[in-house]
Protein backbone atom coordinates (compact mmCIF):
# COMPACT_ATOMS: atom_id res chain seq x y z
CA UNK A 1 0.00 0.00 0.00
CA UNK A 2 1.53 3.45 -0.73
CA UNK A 3 0.70 6.51 1.65
CA UNK A 4 0.67 9.84 -0.08
CA UNK A 5 1.67 12.35 2.39
CA UNK A 6 -0.49 16.04 1.85
CA UNK A 7 0.95 18.50 3.68
CA UNK A 8 -1.12 21.97 3.56
CA UNK A 9 0.02 24.93 5.83
CA UNK A 10 -2.33 27.68 6.37
CA UNK A 11 -2.23 30.94 4.23
CA UNK A 12 -0.45 28.91 1.56
CA UNK A 13 -1.95 29.63 -2.39
CA UNK A 14 -1.29 26.13 -3.97
CA UNK A 15 0.72 23.03 -2.59
CA UNK A 16 2.63 20.43 -4.47
CA UNK A 17 1.35 17.70 -5.97
CA UNK A 18 -0.04 14.85 -3.71
CA UNK A 19 1.53 12.15 -6.21
CA UNK A 20 4.83 13.62 -6.22
CA UNK A 21 6.64 12.10 -3.07
CA UNK A 22 5.16 8.83 -1.88
CA UNK A 23 5.96 6.33 0.81
CA UNK A 24 5.75 2.49 0.61
CA UNK A 25 3.23 1.11 3.80
CA UNK A 26 5.40 -2.11 3.47
CA UNK A 27 2.37 -3.70 5.12
CA UNK A 28 -1.25 -4.50 3.77
CA UNK A 29 -4.89 -3.31 5.11
CA UNK A 30 -5.57 -6.87 6.01
CA UNK A 31 -2.44 -7.74 7.39
CA UNK A 32 -2.49 -4.13 9.73
CA UNK A 33 -6.41 -4.57 10.71
CA UNK A 34 -7.05 -8.06 10.66
CA UNK A 35 -5.93 -10.45 13.41
CA UNK A 36 -7.23 -13.55 11.69
CA UNK A 37 -7.67 -14.14 8.25
CA UNK A 38 -9.18 -16.93 8.00
CA UNK A 39 -11.75 -16.24 10.82
CA UNK A 40 -12.93 -13.26 9.49
CA UNK A 41 -15.67 -11.90 7.50
CA UNK A 42 -16.88 -8.63 6.27
CA UNK A 43 -20.58 -7.78 6.54
CA UNK A 44 -22.54 -4.57 5.81
CA UNK A 45 -24.36 -2.82 8.28
CA UNK A 46 -28.30 -2.38 7.86
CA UNK A 47 -30.12 -0.06 9.96
CA UNK A 48 -30.13 2.72 12.47
CA UNK A 49 -29.93 1.04 16.45
CA UNK A 50 -25.97 1.10 16.83
CA UNK A 51 -25.59 4.81 15.56
CA UNK A 52 -24.86 5.76 18.92
CA UNK A 53 -21.60 3.42 18.53
CA UNK A 54 -20.50 4.79 15.34
CA UNK A 55 -22.24 1.88 13.09
CA UNK A 56 -24.28 3.49 10.09
CA UNK A 57 -26.61 2.17 7.48
CA UNK A 58 -24.03 0.65 4.99
CA UNK A 59 -20.64 0.80 7.05
CA UNK A 60 -18.33 -2.14 6.29
CA UNK A 61 -18.47 -4.76 10.12
CA UNK A 62 -15.16 -6.71 9.92
CA UNK A 63 -16.37 -9.55 12.33
CA UNK A 64 -13.92 -12.06 13.46
CA UNK A 65 -15.08 -15.46 14.77
CA UNK A 66 -11.88 -16.10 16.54
CA UNK A 67 -12.41 -13.74 19.19
CA UNK A 68 -13.86 -14.40 22.75
CA UNK A 69 -17.04 -12.28 23.13
CA UNK A 70 -17.19 -10.23 26.18
CA UNK A 71 -19.90 -8.29 27.91
CA UNK A 72 -20.59 -5.02 25.95
CA UNK A 73 -18.76 -5.84 22.80
CA UNK A 74 -20.72 -5.37 19.23
CA UNK A 75 -21.15 -8.89 17.95
CA UNK A 76 -22.66 -10.27 15.14
CA UNK A 77 -25.24 -13.24 15.70
CA UNK A 78 -27.89 -15.42 14.45
CA UNK A 79 -31.38 -14.28 16.49
CA UNK A 80 -34.35 -16.78 14.76
CA UNK A 81 -32.52 -16.34 11.15
CA UNK A 82 -31.85 -13.23 11.01
CA UNK A 83 -28.82 -11.54 11.24
CA UNK A 84 -28.34 -8.85 13.79
CA UNK A 85 -25.73 -6.56 15.07
CA UNK A 86 -25.87 -5.92 18.73
CA UNK A 87 -23.86 -5.06 22.08
CA UNK A 88 -23.59 -8.47 23.79
CA UNK A 89 -25.36 -8.31 27.59
CA UNK A 90 -24.22 -11.96 28.92
CA UNK A 91 -24.96 -11.18 32.47
CA UNK A 92 -28.37 -11.15 31.44
CA UNK A 93 -28.57 -12.95 28.10
CA UNK A 94 -30.00 -10.05 26.32
CA UNK A 95 -28.85 -8.69 23.03
CA UNK A 96 -28.90 -4.40 23.57
CA UNK A 97 -29.31 -1.57 21.00
CA UNK A 98 -26.99 1.37 21.13
CA UNK A 99 -30.19 3.40 20.48
CA UNK A 100 -33.02 3.84 23.19
CA UNK A 101 -35.63 3.72 20.58
CA UNK A 102 -34.92 -0.07 20.56
CA UNK A 103 -35.58 -2.39 23.33
CA UNK A 104 -33.25 -5.15 24.29
CA UNK A 105 -33.84 -8.65 23.43
CA UNK A 106 -34.08 -11.32 26.24
CA UNK A 107 -32.66 -14.51 24.97
CA UNK A 108 -34.81 -17.32 25.71
CA UNK A 109 -33.85 -21.24 25.49
CA UNK A 110 -36.76 -21.11 22.42
CA UNK A 111 -34.97 -18.44 20.75
CA UNK A 112 -32.39 -19.85 17.90
CA UNK A 113 -29.86 -18.21 19.03
CA UNK A 114 -25.54 -18.59 16.86
CA UNK A 115 -23.05 -16.48 17.37
CA UNK A 116 -21.30 -15.34 14.56
CA UNK A 117 -18.60 -13.41 15.83
CA UNK A 118 -17.05 -9.82 17.87
CA UNK A 119 -17.26 -6.93 15.09
CA UNK A 120 -13.21 -5.29 15.67
CA UNK A 121 -14.03 -2.57 13.60
CA UNK A 122 -16.32 -0.80 11.37
CA UNK A 123 -15.19 1.08 7.92
CA UNK A 124 -17.54 4.12 7.14
CA UNK A 125 -18.50 3.96 3.64
CA UNK A 126 -18.87 7.86 1.89
CA UNK A 127 -19.55 6.50 -1.07
CA UNK A 128 -21.65 3.68 -2.27
CA UNK A 129 -20.15 1.33 -4.64
CA UNK A 130 -21.99 -0.72 -7.36
CA UNK A 131 -20.29 -3.79 -6.25
CA UNK A 132 -21.33 -3.21 -2.58
CA UNK A 133 -25.00 -2.33 -3.96
CA UNK A 134 -25.01 -5.82 -5.07
CA UNK A 135 -24.57 -7.26 -1.92
CA UNK A 136 -27.76 -5.22 0.01
CA UNK A 137 -31.13 -6.90 0.29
Amino acid sequence: MFVIPVYIEAGVCGFESPAAQYTELGVSLDELLIKHPDATFIGIASGNSMQEVGIFEGDLLVVDRAEQADNGDVIVANLNGLFVCKLLDKTNARLLSASPLHKPVQLTPADEFQLEGVVTLSVRMHRQTPELLKCTP
